[in-house]
């Protein structure tokens, strides 16, 4: 009975599961790092191949629920954004689509480079040189890995939490705000 009323206040009330900062979104300029929502277990299998989702560790049921909840309190609270992108690991696309608030460009700098399988330093440094050329005040979503989130700002994310931050004048990043998914 408490699962069903769960489930029940979560789909219909997805923004009383955030206690967070959600005038940060909304502000002009504001980035969403968003770490993928929940996918079972640590890293990928050693058959990994991008662009095979069957050899990936991917998002579970509980997964694809948390990412639509986020989309749902993002549409809730009325925050938008100028332009979506993911890395092109299935479960962090699958996150970003869900999400359902716009279409999706996959961009290789977004890519996990946890356990060799990228460079951590040139993916910051392009997603940085990415993330300076927006237009003055542009809203954009980032679906990426915890490390990758953790390179840009410092913080490690939970699955599905994301990282509000702003751009500085010489091109890092500033953290003001944080909005956690349910868990």
């Amino acid at each position: 009975m408490l699962m069903r009323l769960c489930a029940f206040v979560c789909l219909v009330l997805p923004s009383a599961l955030f206690a967070d900062d959600w005038n940060a979104l909304k502000q002009p300029g504001a980035i969403a790092l968003m770490r993928h929502a929940i996918a079972p277990g640590g890293g990928d299998p050693d058959v990994f191949t991008l662009g095979d989702c069957s050899t990936q560790r991917n998002l579970d049921a509980r997964g694809r629920e948390q990412a639509r909840q986020m989309g749902a309190a993002l549409q809730e609270q009325g925050v938008q954004f100028d332009m979506i992108w993911s890395s092109a690991w299935c479960r962090t696309e699958e996150t970003a689509r869900l999400l359902n608030l716009g279409p999706v460009e996959i961009r290789p700098s977004l890519n996990s480079f946890f356990a060799g399988r990228g460079n951590r330093d040139s993916q910051t440094r392009d997603t940085l040189s990415a993330l300076a050329d927006l237009p003055e005040g542009a809203r954009a979503m980032l679906v990426t890995h915890q490390v990758n989130i953790t390179a840009l700002t410092g913080v490690v994310p939970a699955s599905g939490e994301i990282i509000v931050v702003q751009r500085r004048a010489d091109g890092t990043l500033e953290v003001t705000g944080r909005v956690k998914n349910a868990p």
